[in-house]
């Protein structure tokens, strides 16, 4: 299983840098704690992803897509993030 743990530190490191939907919409996030923020098209979308949404979403990578994490909250986000080359690391 991926570890949430090493995920949520790269996560906070890429804090703020531009990452894409599986549909390409360009988005950017800030980290508050055990939560993060997602910013689109200069406006914060009102939703926070907090890090057990990551962790169980974790249990799912490899994901071909959101609908495979459609349980998570943000699931656009939250796959876009998961998988990005940044965060999953070659770990999944």
């Amino acid at each position: 299983m991926v570890s949430v743990d090493d995920a949520w530190t790269r996560i906070e490191s890429h804090a703020g840098q531009t990452f894409h939907t599986i549909t390409g919409l360009p988005f950017t996030y800030t980290v508050a704690g055990d939560y993060l923020k997602v910013t689109r098209g200069g406006r914060e979308i009102n939703r926070s992803l907090s890090r057990t949404n990551f962790r169980k979403a974790c249990a799912h990578m490899p994901a071909k897509g959101p609908s495979d994490i459609k349980e998570s909250q943000g699931s656009a986000y939250t796959w876009a993030i998961l998988m990005d080359r940044r965060i999953r690391a070659d770990e999944w």
